[in-house]
């Protein structure tokens, strides 16, 4: 946001403007007895010099020159300069819903362009750009599946995200939702038996995550067969979307939700980040959020406009579908610029790095634990069996500045506590890996 300094002489104009002879009159409706006459108890002001010295200070806090091999829902890729450079612009860095779109073209069309690639890059028919994240994005699928179906209960993998089984509990309990899990099988996928029994005539939907969080592809044309025939709706959760650029898009889903952090958004801590729906056009007016059109003008010139929006705050709150009621066309055109700067031949090429660097990876810390579910196709994560604990690998690796895999335990104590999940992306490089596989062997 722009800095704009104003001189005693502007400030005596803009009072004298208003009709008023100082700042303190206008707070003098405020009683005496509540007016703060004292300076704040605040540090001092500090030169630009200084406040660069401390931020540098704090950023040396953070884990520089260490190597990471998290991921597990939140995965560090390139960020081109160009997104900053463009989301920065005080058009779309200061710009909010666009409820009048005479005014929003710019803002409108980004998003208009964000729901065109995530189609294409989905196999799906229409998309939205309103979610918070990918585990709001699942929950809300549910809910618009049990919309559509009249069904409602959901049948959910346990190999979807712990953390967004978390959040979908919460959206469920309230909703009054009934969700059944089912187990994986010895390759990691879904347990195809296990989960044709768990669908009964209540089943509005299922719900996978591919690739899952033991980072393997499921069969996604299976699982839909098995929920398609019982009535039920397949919706298919990606946490990791730079997959999509070898993986084939899940065409057979009728939803599917997507954390699109991989494309272009900072880690920053957790968020934000941008959830995404995608499903077939024949569920659109169930929904949530909002979709962009576009139209032409009276003069027959190419324009945007606010379609469909069937949230609260443009309807009848009894007839909305979703309280989602921020906008992250921001975050979404991080994305969007990111998938124009690759394009479709360089997201493949992305993909099959990332792919290339997660087989090395398997490769050389193969030697030193067991890899856990083989015989399944791999995106860029795994499941490592390691000789000790996860947590006394970790602390030993952090030694040595590196971060290690993330402790399964937590959510999967049927692994034991040794049993970490890593990830390699094109960031990783192959001296980070021969020194993590060094430390474990040593």
């Amino acid at each position: 946001m722009r800095y704009l300094p104003k001189s005693p002489v502007d400030r005596e104009e803009m009072l004298a403007e208003i009709g008023v002879a100082s700042i303190d009159d206008l707070f003098s409706t405020i009683p005496q007895e509540f007016q703060l006459k004292r300076d704040l108890a605040i540090p001092r002001q500090h030169a630009e010099s200084e406040i660069l010295d401390r931020f540098r200070e704090f950023a040396a806090n953070n884990a520089v020159g260490y190597s990471s091999f998290l991921g597990a829902g939140v995965y560090r890729h390139y960020r081109p300069v160009i997104i900053d450079s463009l989301v920065q612009r005080g058009e779309f860095l200061t710009s909010y819903t666009p409820y009048q779109p005479e005014i929003s073209q710019g803002t409108l069309q980004a998003m208009f362009e964000f729901q065109t690639m995530i189609c294409e890059l989905t196999g799906m028919e229409i998309a939205n750009a309103s979610m918070y994240d990918g585990s709001t994005g699942a929950a809300e699928a549910i809910m618009m599946a049990v919309r559509v179906t009249g069904r409602d209960g959901a049948v959910i993998a346990r190999t979807v995200h712990p953390e967004y089984r978390e959040v979908i509990a919460t959206y469920a309990q309230h909703q009054e939702i009934p969700t059944t899990e089912v187990a994986y099988a010895e390759n990691g996928r879904v347990d195809l038996a296990a989960l044709d029994a768990a669908i009964n005539e209540n089943t509005a939907c299922v719900l996978i995550q591919s690739p899952n969080f033991f980072g393997t592809v499921e069969d996604v044309e299976a699982i839909a067969e098995i929920a398609h025939a019982k009535g039920a709706l397949l919706i298919v959760s990606i946490a990791e979307a730079v997959s999509l650029g070898i993986v084939k898009p899940p065409a057979e889903a009728d939803i599917v939700s997507m954390e699109a952090q991989s494309y272009g958004v900072a880690l920053s801590y957790g968020g934000p980040y941008c959830g995404v729906i995608a499903c077939k056009e024949k569920f659109l007016r169930q929904m949530p959020g909002r979709l962009i059109g576009e139209t032409k003008d009276k003069d027959g010139k190419r324009g945007f406009v606010l379609t469909m929006s069937t949230r609260e705050q443009h309807i009848r709150r009894e007839k909305a579908t979703s309280n989602i009621c921020t906008n992250q066309a921001l975050v979404a055109m991080m994305t969007t610029i990111f998938l124009t700067v690759y394009g479709k031949q360089g997201m493949k090429e992305l993909a099959e790095h990332n792919l290339a660097k997660a087989a090395y990876l398997k490769s050389v810390l193969g030697a030193t634990g067991k890899v856990l579910f083989e015989g399944a196709p791999r995106f860029n994560e795994f499941v490592l069996q390691l000789p000790k604990s996860a947590e006394e690998t970790n602390a030993a690796l952090l030694g040595a500045k590196i971060i290690g895999g993330l402790s399964l335990a937590k959510w999967y104590p049927e692994l034991g506590p040794n049993a970490t999940l890593w990830c390699a992306t094109e960031l990783t490089t192959r001296k980070q890996m021969d020194a993590v596989a060094a430390e474990l062997g040593a």
